[in-house]
């Protein structure tokens, strides 16, 4: 098996960022998903949209799309992006009380847009916490991964 090399390390072992200008622009995919499991107060309250903060799965919506324009703010290694395309959706599973974000970001670029996809599911996520709290404290953000990826030199990736 081909060892494989961390790629934002140096030869010292000092933190860099990955020099992409030899890279050509390519089409870039990623999706990426993770859960929240409510109680059924907060899911009833998401529901009938009476959480007293607004209309909860809107705002993390814009939540999640905001901060896939800003993961390079919040990943130290992670290259500034023009995001061409980013969407976030929801789906609400009322029996096990729990609601799913799916981000999907894309880019014309030199690098993947996977962080951004991670980063706009986590936001979406804590956004739905943020607003719920009130309600229950006890939530649970859970299994937040990377679902797909296409594009880019080391292919497509799908889990």
């Amino acid at each position: 098996m081909e060892e494989q090399k961390l790629t934002h390390f140096d030869e010292k072992g000092n933190a860099v960022m990955v020099d992409v200008s030899g890279k050509n622009v390519t089409s870039r995919t990623a999706v990426a998903s993770g859960k929240i499991r409510v109680n059924a107060a907060v899911m009833e309250a998401v529901l009938a949209g009476t959480v007293a903060k607004g209309d909860v799965l809107g705002v993390a919506r814009v939540a999640g799309i905001m901060a896939v324009k800003q993961t390079s703010h919040l990943i130290p290694m992670c290259h500034p992006l023009m995001i061409s395309k980013c969407g976030i959706d929801f789906q609400v599973d009322r029996e096990n009380l729990e609601i799913r974000a799916i981000c999907t970001a894309k880019v014309e670029g030199k690098t993947g847009v996977e962080m951004e996809a991670l980063t706009g599911v986590s936001v979406a996520l804590l956004t739905i916490y943020d607003m719920c709290k009130a309600i229950d404290k006890r939530m649970e953000l859970d299994e937040i991964h990377l679902e797909t990826k296409s594009g880019g030199k080391s292919g497509d990736f799908v889990r």
